[in-house]
């Protein structure tokens, strides 16, 4: 962190604010809009609040399969991140395969 920059802590994550990641613009031109926006949620939320992020997802029909441009899902991507696990469980629960 920065050291000019505030630390947050217990910082308030409404449902709004959770599903204003469903209309982040991709992080790359030609990136897949749904693993764009899942990686955005898993870089930036906790898990309980990744996990709210999740179901608006699937409620919108969107592919927790999606594939960056190496042709890796989410979970591919994250499998090896150490503190990666309750977010691997979020998508597994919601019917995430690989």
């Amino acid at each position: 962190m920065r050291p000019d920059k505030p630390k947050v802590v217990d910082e308030v994550w409404d449902d709004e604010r959770i599903r204003a990641f469903l209309r982040k613009a991709p992080l790359a031109a030609g990136l897949d809009p749904d693993f764009s926006a899942l990686l955005y949620a898993y870089r930036s939320m906790r898990p309980e609040d990744f996990r709210t992020f999740i179901g608006h997802f699937r409620a919108a029909g969107r592919n927790l399969e999606a594939e960056n441009d190496q042709g890796e899902t989410l979970l591919q991507v994250i499998a090896s991140h150490r503190l990666a696990e309750p977010f691997r469980q979020a998508m597994l629960n919601a019917g995430a395969e690989r």
